[in-house]
């Protein structure tokens, strides 16, 4: 198994390798592009191997001191020490880390903005006077990058270079992950990727009822190197009553609302069986929100971000 790059089109590339499947994309000094895209490919290349090597470590709940080597790794572990209280392994942020890691080849004079897209999460990097447009779209488990149709976004948002953030997350049952709670979606806006992976994880966690109509398994069970060993995680959902769902959001914007205050997200969106909530920035609340034309018409679908 070795990494991998294909160039497509808009000058973006895709990076594979394993596990990690990236989409890169760049504007500015053509020249300056080019060179942070290259660097961002040598780097690319060492990852995995790094991350294989301390798998062991990292596949332990996070404790008191980080003992993990590797910069990414040290990334993750951090991202993921302030829900030590609870059930947490440093690979709840292997995805988010792995992007900012890649972005800061990016930080150069000549950028004016790029991100790095890691299977939905994000990271970004924004010259001043610029911003990035994000979608929201329905229907986590269906993105595909073999798929050439176009993505049906049900809103979308725009970060600019002023605004605290750098990363954004999602995390769900339906994602690629395992969840132990019950949200199609739950997107996290944050000052970089790994911290916006991490808090995605928690909160979806905490999107939960008891029902019997919720289907669950040791995570074990499902994959056999699970860093989450025996907690029963979610497989499945059947349609739940309306207040059921409401109770479920209700405990995931809770949590949510407990992580801004604690500085550790600026804003989230969660969804869940039609129903969905924003939690607004703290600067925002009482005006008009700066993440603009999310629409109500949801419906049934999940929501996540891909820029």
């Amino acid at each position: 198994m070795t990494a991998q790059r294909t160039a497509l089109d808009g000058g973006r590339w895709h990076l594979n390798h394993g596990p990690i499947d990236i989409v890169a994309e760049a504007h500015g000094d053509p020249v300056e592009v080019a060179v942070a895209h290259e660097h961002a490919w040598r780097r690319f290349r060492t990852i995995l191997d790094e991350l294989v090597g301390e798998l062991p470590l990292l596949r332990q709940p996070v404790g008191a001191e980080c003992a993990l080597r590797g910069p990414v790794a040290q990334r993750m572990w951090q991202a993921c020490a302030p829900f030590s209280a609870g059930f947490i392994t440093p690979m709840a942020g292997v995805a988010g880390s792995v992007a900012q890691e890649l972005i800061g080849c990016f930080h150069r004079p000549g950028i004016e903005r790029a991100w790095i897209n890691n299977g939905g999460d994000i990271a970004l990097h924004l010259a001043t006077g610029h911003s990035a447009r994000v979608g929201l779209f329905a229907d986590l488990a269906r993105f595909d990058l073999r798929d050439t149709d176009p993505l049906t976004t049900e809103g979308q948002f725009e970060i600019t270079a002023d605004m605290p953030v750098r990363g954004v997350a999602t995390s769900g049952w339906r994602g690629r992950s395992f969840s132990l709670g019950i949200a199609d979606s739950v997107t996290v806006l944050a000052a970089t990727a790994a911290e916006a992976d991490a808090a995605a994880t928690v909160i979806a966690n905490a999107v939960n009822v008891d029902d019997p109509r919720i289907h669950r398994l040791p995570a074990n069970e499902c994959k056999d190197d699970s860093d989450l060993g025996d907690l029963l995680v979610t497989r499945d959902v059947e349609t739940l009553a309306p207040s059921q769902v409401r109770s479920a959001l209700d405990a995931g914007v809770a949590r949510a609302e407990a992580l801004q205050r604690a500085g550790l997200v600026w804003s989230v969106v969660l969804v869940c069986q039609g129903q969905w909530r924003m939690v607004q920035p703290l600067s925002s609340r009482g005006t008009n929100l700066p993440l603009q034309t999310v629409s109500t018409g949801v419906g049934g679908a999940v929501g996540s971000v891909f820029a």
